[in-house]
């Protein structure tokens, strides 16, 4: 059963929108203003958003930039629903990046023609958020994206290549050949400097896709990529790539989401080691993985979690013994060497909200 997530302020509105959405079939969440709306899509990641515009606290503008912002919530697709017919307000709920636009009054049929058509439509990368991928997963995206595109040509099932920690599976300099997918394990990508200090690019897990940048800029890697742990991969060559992106606007969508999403990483990590505390960059570094997958023991070694911080591997642990003693995280010994550490993030609200 599809959740779908009403925010509207509107009583008479939400009730009787809410009725005929449940009759059909949906489990309904309401939600009278945007701060609510919010707060219950956190708790519960709803399959699809229906949401007024004008609303007191938090305006509907103000509830999609926050779902835009967040990791598990931006894939959701958005419908706005408002009373408002200026051609103004319409472009600017579409540059914010909503799926679609009601305008009260409305009748039945439109509502339901608007949600069914956003739900059958292809509207993820990957699996959903915190959940694991596997070689399923990634021919439904192929799968998907051929009925979207109508790609009859595009081979449906891939190979899974298994790939030994620590081994390179494309250095700097190399030509891009193909678009990576982890099925299983983890990989990270490297920069290295003339003096051999390493900067950890990027860190990807189940359900990820990496490799995509220099295929859409036609360029060489800039980085390597190197297994942490024994991985599953599949590879989707450059040409199937090309034609995925091509063929369908939706389907180039979600790699643009997908690749801006990684850009704004990118720039706050580098933001953060130019004018943050060391303190503050741990922490950053720490919430960005328990991110990924929320309440699961991040598990690195000191050098590369020091890599991804941008610092001394002594520094980082002097740190990570303070966020210990303080109760903001707990480390185990993992198994495979004493320079790997698990980190479980116990107190996530608080390293975000303090000011080091």
């Amino acid at each position: 059963m599809k959740t779908i997530l009403l925010i509207e302020d509107n009583d008479a509105i939400r009730e009787n929108t809410a009725e005929i959405l449940e009759l059909t079939g949906y489990r309904v969440l309401t939600a009278e203003n945007g701060k609510v709306g919010v707060e219950k899509a956190l708790e519960t990641r709803p399959d699809l958003v229906i949401c007024d515009i004008m609303m007191p606290v938090l305006d509907g503008y103000g509830v999609l930039h926050i779902f835009n912002k967040n990791p598990q919530l931006a894939s959701v697709p958005f419908i706005f629903l408002t009373a408002k017919t200026e051609r103004t307000d319409f472009r600017k709920g579409m540059e914010l990046g909503a799926d679609d636009y009601l305008t009260k009054p409305f009748d039945e049929s439109e509502l339901l023609s608007a949600i069914e058509g956003r739900l059958n439509r292809f509207r993820h990368v990957g699996p959903p958020p915190g959940q694991p991928a596997t070689a399923d997963d990634l021919n439904e995206f192929i799968n998907e994206a051929r009925q979207v595109a109508d790609l009859k040509s595009l081979p449906a099932d891939r190979k899974v290549h298994t790939v030994r920690k620590k081994q390179y599976i494309y250095t700097e300099g190399d030509e891009p050949t193909r678009l990576y997918f982890v099925q299983s394990g983890k990989v990270k990508t490297v920069r290295t400097n003339a003096d051999g200090k390493e900067l950890i690019t990027g860190l990807y897990g189940p359900g990820d896709f990496f490799g995509y940048l220099p295929l859409l800029e036609m360029t060489e890697y800039t980085d390597s990529a190197v297994t942490l742990d024994d991985s599953e991969l599949i590879y989707i060559p450059k040409e199937d790539f090309t034609q995925l992106l091509t063929a369908n606007v939706e389907v180039g969508q979600q790699f643009i989401r997908l690749l801006a999403g990684r850009v704004s990483e990118r720039e706050t990590q580098l933001l953060g080691m130019a004018y943050s505390s060391l303190r503050r960059r741990v922490a950053d570094a720490l919430l960005r993985l328990h991110d990924q997958h929320p309440g699961e023991l991040i598990q690195l070694s000191r050098d590369d979690l020091a890599s991804v911080v941008g610092t001394a591997t002594e520094s980082l642990i002097r740190t990570l013994s303070e966020f210990r003693q303080d109760g903001l995280i707990e480390q185990t010994t993992v198994t495979g060497g004493s320079a790997t550490t698990g980190i479980r993030v116990l107190q996530p609200d608080k390293l975000r909200r303090a000011n080091w």
